[in-house]
């Protein structure tokens, strides 16, 4: 219930609007997810299999560098500007309140545009 009332909150403070990458995805935002005029909503947005929830942070012009996950995993950009790359040819820009649910397997990286932070959830 704590995970599902943090996930809440953390859309409730970010706010901004999707942004349509390639055909192949489209970035998700928080806000999209809440549509009902309710003082206070939730969404199930991932269920956490390792159940750890990591701050990151990457330094502009800096990059995560390619890697690989072993359980599935969401990315949420709190602020900043990045792209998410994967193998696969996916780019998704992040902006404050987009998120990725990350494949497992797959080598992926980001790339921050500014400083940007993120919670990345497992």
């Amino acid at each position: 219930m704590k995970k599902i009332v943090f996930i809440a909150m953390l859309s409730i403070a970010i706010g901004c609007k999707s942004t349509k990458t390639n055909s192949k995805s489209t970035t998700m935002n928080l806000k999209s997810l809440h549509t009902e005029q309710k003082a206070v909503q939730t969404h199930l947005l991932f269920q956490p299999t390792d159940a750890k929830v990591i701050a990151l942070q990457i330094a502009k012009n800096e990059q995560l560098k390619e890697h690989i996950t072993k359980v599935p995993a969401l990315l949420v950009c709190v602020n900043g500007n990045a792209t998410y790359n994967d193998e696969n040819g996916i780019s998704i820009p992040l902006q404050s309140g987009d998120y990725y649910n990350i494949p497992v397997n797959v080598k992926h990286w980001v790339d921050a545009h500014e400083k940007s932070n993120f919670l990345l959830i497992k």
